[in-house]
Order: structure tokens, then sequence, then C-alpha cells
């Protein structure tokens, strides 16, 4: 949630910033703003809406600075608008601060505040944290970094935050807890953001700041410290990204071009991984711990959204193959519980961008208990990458648009691998079994390649459909979960309501919906569940909804009872979610451009929750 940028060196710093602030503008577009500093001047400026409104509102404006901060916002405490908007000024209007976050305690810090006679502009946590700070530094008379190292060990809740100070022209202090910071170090310059896509146009060097970390940044010095002053050395990571891979590419959307690159990105997943040839599967994260993975007595799997469909359908797959017992939690729901977790247990960890903060916390809490912790994500040297025992990236490639696509396909690649590996190990899969699902495996790009070649068939379908209220999605088995996906898609990218459910649920419930306007979607490729949900077909036509199916090539049945259908290439039922998504993604897509809604950036929604 929220995307912050910093720059500090003897370049311009606004057109850096505001490059910044458009590339990560899928982590919150509700307000924008920048403060630049120059000459002992602080000027902020801000604007409620996406950046090009602020960009706009700044023609005429004083833009000559070299040091500055800025911010794309996703709302939490405070409605979308100009005075809610980062950077905050303190009551004194000599510090600014950016904020990504949550302060809990806000509310008594504020009123303490108050009862000192400070007044608010805004209905932020950020400007009641900014001017605690300024309190601590003007009564202590102390230094901006020893004022932010006291008042965070005071606050609760997760931040990062940035901020420039007008008696300090080339410094920027920056912490962060539960919300990410990488630095990028450059000759005479450093970059600061919310991940490494403002940053990587500019330098391939960067620092990763860990949790409970604060970091004095100047043109030519980095100092990072925990909040015992102590100085911490920087561990300088090289950035394995290409500014292309951030670019649309001539693509309408970051959205149709990821769905397009995953051909490719199914591949980098299963390259250097993946040897049908020689029927082995090679997954040093696995292979390293596999006694722990084999011996567990349980794998739970922790995530949210997208992630936790695809955990559903790892629970299908490692169930079947490795004959362990599986849980599957949303990562929120879990943290504040009292689950039983114990030594012995594995536990998965999937998230697209490795900050998710409800499984990261939820880690923390199994990790306390003696558990396992794999990671499954998709951002190198993200916090969850971090805190995992093993684990295995996705290699899909930063993800832009706010609705997952390749990302979730990536992570049913890896868990595919993952629970084939760990039935190798354990004897729990035949050796004829096992070489069969490498080379389906194996043929997974070239299917989805086939697939995207008819994607015109699905924008005919989508514009048939567009206007409908409501859809339900249908699936059984290993597809039930991809049913779940299709609906949130949906109702992300199109703003229809949309509901997925095990086809033999419907009975129970939902079929009181259907009628001669309810889209029915139905996942009804050729599997041991074919005839039943075939049968849940024929329930529905009897009703007159309308129905929309995804099938396997030369299925002449299901096609027979649909209003409308789509075909994709035949493939084993533990492969096939990762090709019946595909078309869904689709669907998604043409039903919400066709609405003429920007799918990139849904409103409110953000890319990266690190928030609660």
């Amino acid at each position: 949630m929220c995307g912050i940028v910093g720059y500090t060196g003897s370049r311009q710093a606004y057109p850096v910033i505001l490059k910044g602030l458009k590339r990560l503008e899928y982590r919150g577009y509700d307000s924008s703003g920048v403060a630049l500093l120059k000459d002992g001047e602080l000027n902020v400026y801000k604007k409620k809406g996406k950046v090009a409104e602020l960009e706009e509102s700044m023609i005429g404006n004083n833009i000559d600075a070299q040091i500055g901060i800025g911010h794309t916002r996703w709302a939490t405490h405070g409605e979308p608008s100009d005075r809610n908007a980062h950077p905050h000024s303190s009551a004194s209007g000599k510090l600014a601060m950016i904020h990504n976050g949550i302060i809990e305690n806000y509310a008594l810090i504020k009123q303490d505040l108050i009862n000192k006679g400070y007044e608010f502009k805004s209905d932020t946590d950020t400007e009641v944290l900014l001017n605690f700070i300024e309190d601590i530094q003007q009564n202590n008379n102390s230094t901006l970094e020893e004022a932010v190292r006291i008042a965070l060990k005071r606050v609760t809740g997760a931040y990062c935050i940035l901020l420039i100070e007008q008696d300090n022209p080339d410094t920027i202090i920056a912490a962060r807890k539960g919300s990410p910071l990488v630095i990028g170090i450059g000759k005479g310059e450093h970059f600061l953001a919310s991940d490494a896509s403002p940053i990587i146009e500019y330098t391939k060097e960067v620092v990763y700041v860990n949790d409970y970390e604060l970091a004095i940044v100047k043109p030519d010095e980095l100092i990072l410290k925990n909040l015992g002053n102590e100085k911490i050395t920087p561990y300088i990571t090289k950035l394995d990204m290409e500014l292309a891979a951030i670019e649309k590419g001539g693509y309408d959307h970051f959205m149709i071009k990821e769905i397009f690159e995953q051909p490719s990105t199914i591949f980098d997943c299963l390259r250097g991984r993946l040897d049908a040839k020689e029927g082995v599967i090679r997954m040093s994260g696995v292979d390293k711990h596999i006694d722990q993975l084999i011996n567990a007595n349980r794998i739970m799997i922790l995530a949210c959204g997208t992630s936790w469909h695809a955990g559903l359908i790892a629970e299908y797959i490692i169930e079947e193959l490795c004959r362990i017992p599986v849980e599957v939690e949303y990562a929120s729901e879990f943290r504040y519980r009292n689950p039983i977790v114990n030594k012995g247990d594995v536990i998965i960890a999937i998230s697209q961008s490795g900050e998710t903060a409800d499984t990261l916390v939820a880690l923390e809490k199994a990790k306390e208990n003696g558990a396992f912790i794999f990671g499954v994500v998709n951002a190198v040297g993200s916090s969850i990458a971090r805190i995992s025992n093993a684990g295995a990236y996705t290699h899909a490639g930063p993800e832009i648009g706010v609705a997952s696509t390749k990302a979730f396909t990536g992570q049913l690649a890896v868990l595919m691998m993952v629970a084939l590996d760990i039935a190798k190990h354990k004897g729990t899969i035949s050796d004829e079994r096992y070489k069969s699902l490498l080379l389906e495996l194996e043929e997974v790009p070239e299917k989805v390649n086939a697939i995207l070649k008819n994607a015109e068939d699905i924008k005919k379908i989508a514009e048939k459909y567009k206007d409908a209220s409501d859809f339900l999605f249908l699936g059984r088995g290993y597809n039930f979960p991809v049913a779940l996906e299709g609906a949130l898609k949906l109702k992300e990218i199109s703003y229809i309501h949309a509901e997925g459910y095990p086809a033999a649920e419907m009975k129970h419930g939902p079929i009181a919906l259907v009628d001669e306007n309810l889209p029915v979607v139905f996942i009804a490729t050729k599997d041991m569940y074919h005839e039943k949900i075939v049968s849940n077909m024929q329930e529905i036509k009897a009703r007159k909804g309308k129905i929309i199916s995804i099938v396997t090539e030369g299925d002449t049945v299901s096609p027979g009872l649909s209003n409308d259908f789509f075909a994709i290439p035949p493939a084993d039922e533990l492969i096939a979610p990762i090709l019946t998504v595909i078309p869904l993604q689709l669907l998604s897509y043409y039903v919400g451009t066709a609405k003429g809604i920007d799918v990139d950036k849904p409103r409110n929604l953000a890319k990266s929750v690190t928030v609660e």
C-alpha cells in the first residue's frame, strides 16, 4: 500500500520523483504529492487523484531542488483529499514526511499533542507521527535522527517513513517496520523507494532495509543503524531486473501485457529446475531441506487473495502426490486466532510481493513455535524471502497490474514442482506417474501460448456479457479454486458482483440466483469430474441460465450445453488449473476494458497489501 520515493544527489529531484511515482502508482492512486528542499526553502505540493493530476498542478511551481520525497497514496486514515495527501508538513513547517503503513496508537499520541496546543490540518495518523517526532526534537533539543529513533520506540503499528528537514539540506532520514524500503546506490547520489521499479533506471546496486532499521541518506553517504543507535553494515544486492520489464512495451495495459507474458514467465519458472528428459526436478530450497519436508507432520499454507487460491490448488496436489495433510489458511485470520503450530510443521507462505503484512506477522508467529518456513514469492529480497528458512522464487518478473495474473501461474508451477520433488523423495508417486507429470508440466508454456492465440474469441464473449450485474463461477476438484480466482478477477477488474463455488454446492443455495440473465461460467474440462459437472450444467440450462464454459479441445458434450464456450488443450487434471485460469484472466480483462475501466488501477485496490 502506498508508494514512496526519495532522492538526494546532483540531479534535479522532481523529475526522478515524478517518474518514480508513476511507476509506483499500482501501490495506490488516491492522491499524490512531493516535498522539495533547496537553499533552506521547503516546498510541499500535493493533489487528490492520480499522479497525472499532480503533474498538471505542478506547472508553474518552483521545482528546482536536488533533494526531495514523493508519495502516491492508498487511503487508510482520512478520505482521499488534498489535505490528507502526503507529504505532510510539521507544525513549524521545518519538517516534511511521507509514510506507508498505519500507526495504531496514533489517537493517544494525537490527544497528548492536542493537549500541548498542537493543531492538525489532516485526518491522518502520518501527521500525528510527524508532529510527535518534532515535539520530541524540540523538547529534547535533539537531532532529527535522534527524535525519529525515540518516537519509533513509542509507536505501535507498521511504517516506512522518509523525512527531510529545512535546516539539513542534503539528508533524508528513513526507517521501516513492516513496510518495504529499498535504497539505490549511485555515484554521489541515492534513491529511495517502496520497491526497485523507480530505481532500476539509475542503478542496479541496492540495499534492502530491514525492520527496525533507520537510514541516514546523503548524496555520498549511507548510514544504517538499529533503533538502539548501533551502526549496521549495509548489504548491497545487485538487481536482476531490466527496465523493459516495468514498461508496457506497446500493450494498452500492464495487465494484458502480463497475461501474454505467461508462456515466457512459466518457462522461466521451470527453467533450470525441470528436466523432463532426464526425469528430474532440481530445487535447492527443497533438496537442501528434504528431511523437514518429507517428515512434516502437516503442511500449513498461509496466503491472501489470489495467492490463497494458489494455496487451495496446492492443497489438492500435495495431499494427492505426497500424502501429507495440508491446511490452507487466510493469513489475516491465522494471525489473530490461537492456532496449534508445533515443531515439525511446515508452513508454506505464498505472496507475490513478499511484503504482505498479514502473512509476515503470521510467519513470525509460526516461526516462534518452531515451524519450518518455506516461502514462495516473486519479489527477490523481499521480507518473506528473508524470514523463510527456505523457499523458491517464481521468477515471473515485476508484476505491475494490480490484479495478479502471471504471478499466480508462476506460483502454481512452483508449487507443482515442490510437490513432485517431495513425492519423489518420499516414494509416494510411481516413476511412471512422476515422469508423465514432468512431461505435462514441461508442455505448459506451449499450451498457454496456444490459448492466447485465440484471445479474440474470449473478447467476443466478454462484449456479449459486459452489462451483466452478476456472474457465477463453478468448478470441481482442482478447478474449484480456479472458479474462485475467476470470480475474484472479474470483481477486481470490472466491478461486477461475482461468486465462485464448487459446482456441487450450487444446489445448496446459489442456484436460487439463476435466471435468464445470469451468466454462469463452468470450468468443464475433461477430468474425473466431467460427468458430474455436465449434470450441473444441465441443471443451469433447465433454469435458463446463460452458460459460458471452459472445455477441453475435442469435447462435444459440454459445448452442446453452452451458450458460449472456449476450448483449451488437453492436460492432466493436476496441471489443468494453470491452463484453465488463462481464459478467465482474459475474460475479466476484456469485460473491464469494454466497460471503460482502468484495469491496471481498479478503484479502492492496491498491489501490495502492507497494512492490515
